[in-house]
Formats: C-alpha cells, sequence, structure tokens
C-alpha cells in the first residue's frame, strides 16, 4: 500500500458513452475518463481524504512489516551462532507473523477497495452528467473514452479530446452537498473496480539448519 493508494485510487474507466439524441450526426468527441476523474477538484479531495483514512493502517502494516524483516535478518545473521532449537522458534515465528501480516494486508486492500467504489460510484455519476450537458450542448453524437482498453478507438485527433473541457465544467458545475447524484444516461456504467497496488509481502525465510 504505498502513498499515492489513490492515484490509484482513481484509476477508473467508463464505457463508451452514447451522447444526446439531439445532437449532430457523426460528431465525434474523446475523453480520458481516469485523467478527468483524477484532474478533478472533487477526485483530488477525494484522494487525499481516502489516503489519510488509511494511513493509520499503512503505518500499523509498515511497522509489522518491518518487525518481520527485523527477525529474517536475524536467522540469516545467527546462521552459524543459533542452535537448532532456535533457528527452529525463529522461523515459526516469522511464519506466523508472516501469515497474520498478509492477512490484515488482505483485509486493508479489501476495505480500501470497497471505499474506492463508492467515491468512484458517486463520483462517475456527476461525470456522467457533466459529460451529458456538454454533448448536449454542443451537439455531440458520440463520446468515447479511450481510456478502457475495450474501446475500439485505434486514433483520434488531439482536437476531439474533450478531457481538459469536461474536467473545467465539472469543477463549475455545482453538486449539492449530500445530494443523491441524478441517475446518468441510459446505459451509464457504474465506475468499475478500481486497481489497488498490492503491499509487498516478506519473503520466506531460507532453512537454517
Amino acid at each position: 500500500m504505498k502513498k499515492n493508494l489513490i492515484a490509484w485510487a482513481l484509476v477508473a474507466a467508463l464505457a463508451p458513452f452514447a451522447a444526446a439524441q439531439s445532437a449532430s450526426p457523426n460528431k465525434v468527441g474523446v475523453i480520458q475518463i481516469q485523467a478527468a476523474l483524477v484532474a478533478t477538484k472533487d477526485g483530488q479531495k477525494a484522494a487525499k481524504e481516502l489516503e489519510d483514512k488509511m494511513a493509520p493502517r499503512k503505518k500499523e502494516l509498515d511497522g509489522k512489516q518491518s518487525e518481520i524483516r527485523d527477525l529474517q535478518e536475524r536467522l540469516q545473521k545467527g546462521g552459524n551462532t543459533l542452535s537448532d532449537g532456535a533457528k527452529e522458534e525463529l522461523t515459526r515465528n516469522i511464519d506466523t507473523k508472516t501469515k497474520s501480516f498478509n492477512r490484515q494486508v488482505e483485509d486493508a486492500q479489501a476495505e480500501l477497495e470497497t471505499q474506492q467504489r463508492a467515491v468512484l460510484n458517486q463520483l462517475g455519476q456527476k461525470m456522467m452528467q457533466v459529460i451529458d450537458k456538454y454533448a448536449q450542448a454542443n451537439g455531440f453524437s458520440v463520446i468515447l473514452d479511450v481510456s478502457n482498453q475495450n474501446t475500439p478507438v485505434l486514433y483520434a485527433s488531439n482536437t476531439v479530446d474533450i478531457t481538459k473541457e469536461i474536467v473545467e465544467l465539472y469543477d463549475k458545475t455545482s453538486f449539492a452537498a449530500g445530494a443523491a447524484p441524478a441517475a446518468g444516461p441510459a446505459g451509464a456504467p457504474a465506475a468499475p473496480k478500481p486497481a489497488v497496488p498490492a503491499a509487498p509481502k516478506p519473503a520466506a525465510p531460507a532453512a537454517g539448519k
């Protein structure tokens, strides 16, 4: 779990978005949804809040991982001086602490992913409202998310990239505090599961007999 958890975090992608029915035909735009979500003031605020919330858990896990490393170093350095019984006891201690650490890492990742999904769902719905508004106002018939690997776009000119405009419009749009965002256009998907960097797991100690 690195400091930029959410830089993780906010790495989400929305599916290609069919815009307003009243838009002029054949006007197509592209957007980098991942970059847009991260760049908004809401996205930056959410990243900082979640990072702060997870900081105590990260500190605790860092301490446990450091403790395991210290034990592993003791085992390696004492290879020629420790008795077989001491080595076995130290190895069991390392194994027990490592298993406990790994379980706690998995629990922390699950908690983080749950909170990330909640944030991304909220931000994603707001973003869809902004895209819909922008598309109707500017006559787009289709807007594609080119940050989604499943989007079959081989080439797109920079002149049709509306990411910057969407971020600016999002930040100017007033969303009532605490109010549930309105549903996006028909077919608008919920934000998918974000990628979360796995916490490093300590290497299993080598047998010291």
